[in-house]
């Protein structure tokens, strides 16, 4: 709450460009408010991973507001990157067997000790301004945060896909009083990033395990890596943002969020 009362008492740059009207200029907005929802993902795909869609490479401006969202706790950013999801969210389930049950986000479970040093949980609150956007989009849609993890992971950055998907085996679980209220939704994973899909492959298995299928993913944003180390090219089908200078990629977080 302090945070979000600080960004309209205090002028901040814009957390997209790092010009002038933030935290988030109408420039960035309205390009992060036109980025169109298509299908993403690493090639190869783990095994288990659904069907997954995303709106943008993880680079520049995307880029920047995640970081801001989740490690800075710039909570306005979570409607318009919420928007950006929801959207992700429709066009994954265009392409998921035709169903009319309502539609149920479930989020990518944050550490405890994350959540304590961010003072939030920055995914559940994006899933939670998702599922207001499809509602206000006439989608049937709640969140819930079933999922938990079962044992402490190692920090995902720098990994290679193989090391990921060994770190996170079996991490997850699902809550078993919630499982079966789970039944007659469709169930759509989401998450801020995807990278090598390793963390989302794990939540599909979890939740099939309970004996739930997961009819797709969808992320704000998405990573292409090689070699173990990431690397921020476009992504087949994904509109790369456009380029900054110099000087403003400076200003940006050193760090990314911790992503499968």
């Amino acid at each position: 709450m302090l945070t979000a009362a600080l960004d309209v008492l205090l002028p901040t740059p814009c957390t997209g460009c790092g010009g002038a009207a933030g935290p988030l200029c109408p420039d960035c907005r309205a390009l992060l408010a036109g980025l169109p929802a298509r299908p993403a993902g690493p090639s190869p795909a783990p095994p288990g991973l659904p069907p997954l869609h995303a709106c943008a490479a993880y680079r520049d401006q995307v880029r920047r507001m995640l970081l801001a969202h989740k490690e800075r706790g710039a909570l306005s950013l979570a409607a318009p990157l919420g928007a950006a999801l929801a959207r992700a969210v429709r066009a994954a389930l265009a392409t998921a067997p035709p169903s009319t049950g309502p539609v149920l986000l479930i989020p990518m479970p944050s550490a405890r000790r994350a959540v304590r040093a961010r003072g939030q949980d920055a995914t559940r609150r994006l899933a939670r301004a998702a599922a207001r956007a499809l509602r206000r989009a006439g989608v049937p849609c709640r969140v819930a945060p079933v999922l938990r993890q079962t044992r402490r992971v190692a920090d995902q950055s720098g990994l290679g896909a193989t090391a990921r998907l060994a770190n996170v085996d079996h991490a997850l679980t699902v809550s078993r009083p919630m499982a079966g209220q789970l039944t007659g939704y469709r169930l759509v994973l989401v998450d801020d990033l995807v990278t090598t899909g390793a963390s989302l492959a794990e939540a599909a298995r979890a939740l099939r395990a309970a004996g739930l299928e997961p009819v797709a993913a969808a992320t704000v944003a998405a990573t292409v890596t090689g070699g173990g180390r990431d690397r921020h090219p476009p992504l087949p089908g994904l509109p790369a943002l456009h380029r900054l200078p110099r000087a403003v990629h400076r200003r940006g977080p050193g760090s990314r969020p911790q992503s499968g």
